[in-house]
């Protein structure tokens, strides 16, 4: 895995610790910067949500202390609504954060998740990161949030299809940690965003490719300079 600077733009605070939090903790002890920002809210959608706002953005600082990550950013669009934004604007605040971090490699989320924010977040990463001269990003990959990528249908978008799969053994206590910080936003067995399910999952998407667990990606841009 590279050294040097590694970028995750996610919709909501607890995207970045179920789609990658054990790649991240394992780049963050590999010597890489790493750092989350986050686009919408995550709970001006639910009632009473706002009062919500404080309490998840600490989970957030706390998840990252977790992976041993940089402090979270955060943005303030609106939850589940990301689609009333205009996308000049979310690509201007993922452009706004490249500059200040200039990363290699940037996390998102899949294309054809069922939730509107995520699918959003995709169009406003890859925006963000055309492969301009100069561009500091050279390696774009997205990843599956539990009970939001495998809901979702061919209608929506693209089926989610791994092609990079990261061994996360080592890390696999730290993700459940950091996981732990969002606990509020687990489920109960069976429900996908559960502990239980999340587990199963990384331990699936290793035994797939001889590992014994793994986080999958789809490898949406790679250079090689």
């Amino acid at each position: 895995m590279n050294r040097g600077s590694v970028l995750v733009v996610a919709a909501h605070p607890d995207d970045e610790v179920l789609g990658c939090g054990g790649t991240l903790a394992r780049h963050a002890d590999q010597g890489d910067r790493v750092t989350a920002m986050f686009l919408a809210d995550g709970a001006t959608a639910r009632p009473g949500g706002g009062a919500e706002i404080a309490a998840r953005r600490e989970a957030a600082g706390v998840a990252a202390r977790r992976l041993g990550t940089e402090p979270p950013i955060f943005f303030s669009f609106p939850d589940n609504a990301l689609d009333t934004v205009a996308l000049l604007d979310l690509v201007r605040a993922v452009e706004g954060v490249i500059a200040g971090t200039t990363p290699r490699i940037v996390y998102t989320h899949h294309a054809g998740d069922l939730n509107i924010d995520h699918r959003r977040v995709h169009q406003a990463v890859l925006t963000a990161c055309r492969p301009q001269a100069g561009h500091p990003v050279e390696r774009i990959y997205a990843f599956e949030v539990p009970s939001a990528t495998e809901w979702a249908s061919a209608e929506l978008g693209p089926v989610f299809v791994p092609t990079r799969f990261v061994d996360i053994a080592r890390w696999r206590d730290r993700k459940a940690a950091a996981l732990e910080a969002y606990r509020g936003e687990l489920r109960d067995p069976p429900h996908p965003r559960s502990a239980q399910a999340i587990d199963s999952l990384q331990l699936w998407r290793g035994a797939t490719v001889g590992m014994p667990a793994a986080e999958a990606f789809a490898v949406l841009r790679q250079l090689e300079r």
